[in-house]
């Protein structure tokens, strides 16, 4: 069964990458979507030298670039979006340019404030601080005022507004803003993972009743599974059946997190992805797995991107 991946951080990995064409060509992948996760001071001409290297690395692997719905085609199609709307540096014009290049998806935070808004916990001490169940979770802040204006131009360009990293403040808050499907690329459920990370009930609602879909996030830390093959793909699993209890069958996708997450024991690269494909064929039928798979999201893509 092939299948789309809404997320991973090929672009930027500094260890030996998951995903290559090898493993992506292994596993059926059909769309992924390779993020430029800006993280340096000078965010918006990191994201530029991104866009340069998605090209070099779509040419030089043979992979299709695509910007809208009807450039799909056979092989493994690739899609450049932006990690951390941090990346337009408060300006519309940036957010332009990026499209211009080729950006199709937007994150709008990552695990600081940005002048977009601001992420699901006060602040970011350490590496695991974003991954696991803190006490402390921002319930105030959402949207900026540039934050709206930023949403609403996306809308218009058709960007894919994307809630990752936000705060249930800031989930709510676009799905107020927003006129088109918007998503949450790399997420999971919190009913099952008491995450910062993760979306409430309420919040994987509020994104399939505007039409959009929660890219489940393979990272371990999120899933509350263990350190297991057997306990990952049990909790990936719940995961599963938790955002389409909370959102309905059109409601749930994939959004590995690959390259941007330590080695998950069950999907240790996107080769490994069929197996999942076969638990999701084995709990919710055949149809509903193949949505999940690629249908959901090419649902999106289509309305957003035509």
């Amino acid at each position: 069964m092939k299948y789309c991946d809404l997320h991973s951080d090929a672009l930027t990995t500094k260890s030996r990458p998951q995903v290559t064409k090898e493993t992506l060509a292994c596993g059926g992948c059909f769309l992924q979507c390779f993020a430029a996760f800006v993280s340096s001071e000078e965010k918006y001409r990191e994201a530029l030298a991104l866009a340069d290297r998605f090209d070099a690395y779509c040419q030089e692997n043979g992979l299709r670039k695509i910007t809208r719905a009807g450039e799909i085609g056979s092989g493994i199609n690739a899609l450049f979006t932006v990690e951390d709307g941090g990346a337009i540096e408060g300006s519309l014009e940036k957010l332009d340019a990026l499209y211009a290049r080729g950006a199709r998806m937007m994150t709008l935070i990552w695990n600081y404030p940005n002048e977009i808004g601001f992420p699901n916990f006060p602040d970011y001490e350490g590496l695991f601080a974003g991954r696991l169940p803190l006490s402390r979770r921002q319930t105030e802040l959402g949207l900026t005022p540039f934050g709206v204006s930023a949403v609403e131009r996306m809308n218009e360009l058709g960007v894919i507004v994307d809630v990752s990293h936000g705060s249930d403040k800031l989930v709510e808050e676009v799905g107020s803003v927003s006129k088109r499907p918007f998503v949450a690329s790399h997420s999971g459920a919190r009913r099952i993972c008491d995450c910062a990370r993760n979306l409430t009930d309420g919040g994987i609602r509020l994104i399939a009743d505007h039409g959009g879909v929660v890219g489940l996030d393979f990272c371990a830390d999120f899933s509350g599974g263990g350190d297991t093959a057997q306990g990952q793909r049990e909790a990936l699993l719940k995961h599963a059946e938790a955002i389409i209890d909370a959102g309905g069958e059109d409601a749930l996708a994939l959004g590995s997190d690959f390259d941007g997450i330590p080695e998950n024991p069950y999907l240790r690269t996107p080769a490994d992805v069929p197996d999942f494909l076969e638990e999701l064929e084995g709990a919710f039928g055949c149809r509903i797995a193949e949505k999940i798979a690629y249908g959901n999201f090419l649902r999106v893509f289509g309305e957003i991107c035509k």
